[in-house]
């Protein structure tokens, strides 16, 4: 893809499945990967990884909730990589029940993690991108933020909210070349799928049941997510701005 080489780029939630498929799949554009995560020993594996293939890469615990430790770890990579070009809000966290039997502390951990963090990462990212009147954002949403999820009511609506502050953060800032867009997975192979199915009576069951209900018929994978990111982060993609791609294997087809 055109434009990602040498650039600096920042991944929330980067040892996970979708974010360390995004950080390999950078680093192997030739871009300036920076792993933001709670968990190091994953991140640092990753990171490892990627400079074996002679790929860069930096790790930094970074809490997103906290709006002082973001913008030194956003400082901190701007001291050792460079301007920050590009950042994906990834990180994210969920908990799977009806929402009556949810409680209002598990709504605040939900709230922080999906909703506040991103605009922490924002608020530290943007003031520079404005400055050099350059950069691309991409915020890794979900489908249950455009058609709902059972089980899922204050993720969806945290997620429903970073869909509408992406675009308009994307009318904000066209005008200093900074592009924003969104990447909405539909049900993908990672760890957070294997929560769903492990809690559920038959978990092979429910695999199956996501399974039949996608049109090309198979669950979504880190790297079909990767390249959608990598897409958005590239020259490639410089007339696109404020929109909203679902990468769900054809489950959800509504606009």
């Amino acid at each position: 893809m055109k434009g990602l080489h040498n650039k600096v780029v920042i991944v929330t939630g980067g040892a996970g499945g979708i974010g360390s498929a995004t950080c390999r799949r950078l680093a192997a554009e030739g871009a300036k990967v920076a792993i933001f995560d709670m968990n190091l020993e994953a991140a640092n594996k990753i990171a490892d990884e990627i400079k074996a293939q002679n790929g860069q890469a930096i790790v930094i615990k970074c809490d997103i909730t906290q709006h002082d430790v973001v913008n030194q770890a956003v400082a901190q990579v701007e001291s050792e990589l460079g301007p920050i070009d590009g950042l994906v809000n990834n990180a994210g966290f969920d908990i799977f029940k009806p929402f009556v039997k949810s409680e209002p502390q598990e709504w605040e951990k939900l709230i922080q993690i999906n909703l506040v963090g991103m605009l922490n990462m924002h608020h530290a990212v943007l003031k520079g991108m404005v400055e050099r009147k350059a950069g691309r954002i991409v915020n890794i949403a979900s489908d249950a933020a455009r058609v709902g999820s059972s089980g899922e009511a204050v993720y969806a609506a945290c997620k429903g909210g970073l869909l509408s502050f992406s675009k308009t953060l994307a009318r904000e800032h066209s005008r200093h070349n900074i592009t924003v867009n969104v990447v909405c997975p539909g049900p993908t192979d990672t760890a957070l799928l294997a929560q769903v199915t492990d809690g559920a009576a038959n978990p092979e069951k429910l695999r199956e049941a996501f399974v039949k209900a996608i049109p090309l018929g198979r669950l979504g994978q880190p790297d079909d997510l990767a390249s959608s990111i990598a897409f958005f982060l590239s020259d490639d993609s410089s007339f696109i701005t404020g929109q909203v791609l679902s990468v769900s294997g054809g489950l959800t087809m509504n606009g």
